[in-house]
């Protein structure tokens, strides 16, 4: 494993992690919610869908919104066992040990609490996708 600074010194040259920012209704999640109940997400999250040698689905686990530790999960490289490896030092294909995890959730939160840092982000409305013939599918909310 690298030290986090490290890693936070390396994300900050890859234009694709650094795009990613919580939005408006994650951000509010976590203004919501104490810390130890969004530590407590990525604990969960990182035990069910990275900790096992073989994650069911691996490179495909993670969504891309939803919850913000997703989202810190893409910005901080910890979606996936590829990612872990790359970018963390932490060897693909054999379970993640408890401190490995730990480690993990360290990274997200702190991701978090520097995202947690920014002013909240407007509300944002996702574009709407033209069917092939050309009419347009309006969101339901």
């Amino acid at each position: 494993m690298f030290s986090i600074d490290e890693v936070f010194v390396r994300l900050a040259g890859s234009p694709f992690r650094q795009r990613f920012h919580l939005g408006h209704d994650e951000y509010l999640y976590c203004q919501n919610r104490s810390s130890e109940v969004v530590s407590q997400h990525a604990v969960d999250f990182i035990a069910r869908r990275l900790a096992p040698a073989e994650p069911e689905n691996d490179g495909k686990q993670t969504p891309m919104r939803g919850h913000p530790v997703f989202i810190a999960q893409h910005a901080t490289a910890t979606c996936c066992r590829g990612c872990l490896e790359k970018w963390h030092g932490i060897a693909q294909h054999i379970p993640i040990s408890q401190e490995q995890q730990e480690y993990i959730v360290a990274v997200i939160l702190q991701w978090i609490n520097q995202e947690m840092q920014r002013s909240l982000p407007p509300v944002s409305r996702r574009a709407t996708k033209k069917k092939a013939d050309g009419r347009q599918q309006l969101d339901l909310f």
